[in-house]
């Protein structure tokens, strides 16, 4: 909507669909918004290159006119999070969104990324800042699995930070995680076990994370007296 409501692109008469590369009008119809052709190679897997009518942009020459300070809709796209979140400091709507998506461990991910290229992990982080962005009911039940999976430490007590404000809001919180820094914090934790696949699954001990210690058939419990 940002784009649509610069002045040029009100002359122009161009609506939020004009910046969207996935519908026509604005995206590039040579390669349909994606950036890149394929070409079939019958025998071998298919090849990919980059659109020779927008250079890999998505966008037709008209909707990469209209630019918001000094930066076009392809531009923005290609900007982290991070970036962007500095770049729309003065527009709280956008710069609130991207400010949870850093606070989540997101900041390195571009705008314009394909959800295909996302991980489990960040996938799950994006629903939680997509989340965190909406007015809380307080009554919903969050499941996580493993979020904290290849994010540096910092980044680890950023997305607890996140976990713990959606508690404070009256929400439950559920992770399934083998990271001693995240169990650690837990108000409950439910080990099982004793051993992966076949020779698990069974409730090796459930308490809080002083009493899991104490267990003496916790392997968690072994390990968490390491960290506490």
């Amino acid at each position: 909507d940002l784009f649509s409501q610069i002045p040029e692109a009100k002359i122009r008469g161009y609506d939020p669909g004009r910046f969207s590369f996935n519908v026509k009008g604005g995206r590039c119809e040579a390669c349909e918004g994606d950036g890149l052709v394929r070409i079939e190679m019958h025998f071998l897997p298919d090849v990919y290159v980059e659109c020779e009518e927008c250079h890999g942009r998505r966008y037709n020459s008209q909707a990469l006119e209209i630019h918001y300070k000094g930066k076009n809709i392809s531009d923005v796209l290609e900007m982290t999070s991070e970036e962007a979140m500095n770049f729309f400091e003065k527009v709280p709507a956008i710069h609130q969104k991207l400010k949870v998506l850093c606070e989540v461990g997101l900041g390195y991910i571009h705008l314009g990324q394909s959800a295909t290229t996302l991980s489990g992990g960040e996938a799950q982080r994006i629903k939680l800042a997509t989340e965190l962005s909406r007015r809380s009911t307080g009554r919903t039940l969050y499941i996580l699995d493993e979020p904290t999976t290849g994010l540096h430490f910092d980044d680890v007590k950023r997305l607890l930070a996140v976990l713990f404000e959606l508690v404070d809001r009256g929400n439950t919180v559920l992770v399934i995680e083998h990271n001693m820094d995240v169990i650690k914090c837990a108000d409950w934790i439910i080990d099982l076990g004793p051993d992966g696949g076949d020779k698990g699954g069974e409730l090796v001990a459930a308490g809080t994370p002083q009493e899991i210690i104490k267990s003496k058939r916790s392997y968690t419990g072994e390990w968490l007296k390491k960290v506490l």
